[in-house]
């Protein structure tokens, strides 16, 4: 499978629309809690609050990152996301203790509710709407690579789960009269919004700090391994990084030292190709080519080797572990 490159404007395009509709949504959820005077629709607004906050930072850092690569910025502006999404997360933990703060204090000091069956309605339908955005931002996200969109589309998601909890409560308010379960539901979800938070910050901080993603790289070796070139000596000091929705992949390959520079280039070439044929990402390659050693002859199964200085013993099966060992390998290893 050919890599595919992201779309920019249109990926720009459907984050302007989830920012308008949290407009609207956010908008809807006020009238609802001004009638009711719910801490449930409270929380939920308030987190709707937060999603208007989010939208317009997506907006702009997908703006960023859209942007080339410069003289400042030799690996492009993707990171942003990164920061944005952990941004995202803080205001998210922010929303939460508000939450719990406002339905503390309606358990201590009482609560008068009003008008729950227009309530209902109203906060239903912004569920609906919601899990629709979400959905839709997650698909997109994953289709283009887009952090800031599957962050969008979680946390929609999410406040969906919490906007259905606060129908049901409201609910169950009206059907019973204990009041008091319209806060104790708000305190529930308040806790829930936070750990939503830290799990956004968590996944933001893995790409600033270029934290290793394990998964991609057993995948990079078992692809590598199961067409691997008996001249394909070493492969050692693999790593990757993600700039938004590119990578940035750097890697050391061991050759027989007697090719020439075009021989090498073209066996270097072949493993990008390969690489790159294998994965739907767009990839940035930084391939260093070293050349064989002595103590190499014992991990080189290439039989027709005209300069071998010791017999073959094992070659070293490419794995996760064995790739992203920063030096060359030896049969000791």
């Amino acid at each position: 499978m050919k890599p595919t490159k992201a779309s920019p404007n249109n990926n720009f395009s459907f984050q302007r629309t989830v920012a308008f509709l949290g407009i609207v949504l956010f908008v809807a959820k006020l009238i609802a809690w001004h009638l009711t005077n719910s801490d449930a629709v409270f929380s939920d607004a308030l987190e709707s609050i937060v999603n208007i906050i989010a939208a317009f930072m997506g907006l702009y850092s997908l703006y960023l990152a859209a942007k080339p690569v410069d003289h400042d910025h030799p690996y492009g502006h993707g990171k942003v996301e990164f920061v944005t999404s952990g941004v995202e997360g803080a205001l998210i933990i922010f929303a939460g203790v508000m939450i719990i703060v406002q339905a503390f204090d309606s358990l201590l000091h009482g609560n008068t509710l009003e008008k729950l069956d227009a309530g209902i309605y109203i906060i239903a339908a912004t569920a609906v709407v919601n899990y629709l955005i979400g959905y839709y931002s997650i698909k997109r996200g994953i289709k283009e690579n887009s952090l800031v969109l599957q962050s969008s589309g979680k946390h929609l998601q999410s406040d969906t789960l919490t906007t259905g909890g606060v129908v049901v409560s409201l609910i169950l308010v009206y059907l019973t009269g204990i009041t008091w379960i319209d806060s104790l539901v708000a305190l529930v979800f308040g806790g829930y919004i936070m750990w939503v938070g830290y799990k956004i910050i968590r996944k933001a901080l893995i790409g600033i700090m270029d934290e290793a993603d394990l998964e991609m790289i057993s995948r990079l070796a078992s692809n590598l391994q199961t067409v691997r070139e008996k001249q394909w000596v070493d492969l050692h000091n693999v790593r990757i990084q993600q700039h938004g929705s590119k990578l940035h992949l750097d890697a050391h390959l061991t050759l027989p030292y007697y090719l020439s520079l075009r021989e090498a280039h073209e066996e270097m070439e072949t493993v990008i190709k390969t690489i790159a044929a294998r994965t739907e990402r767009e990839i940035e390659f930084n391939f260093h080519m070293d050349d064989c050693k002595p103590f190499s002859c014992k991990i080189c199964a290439l039989d027709t080797c005209p300069v071998r200085e010791f017999d073959f013993e094992k070659q070293i099966e490419w794995t996760r572990k064995t790739i992203t060992q920063r030096d060359k390998h030896t049969i000791e290893t």
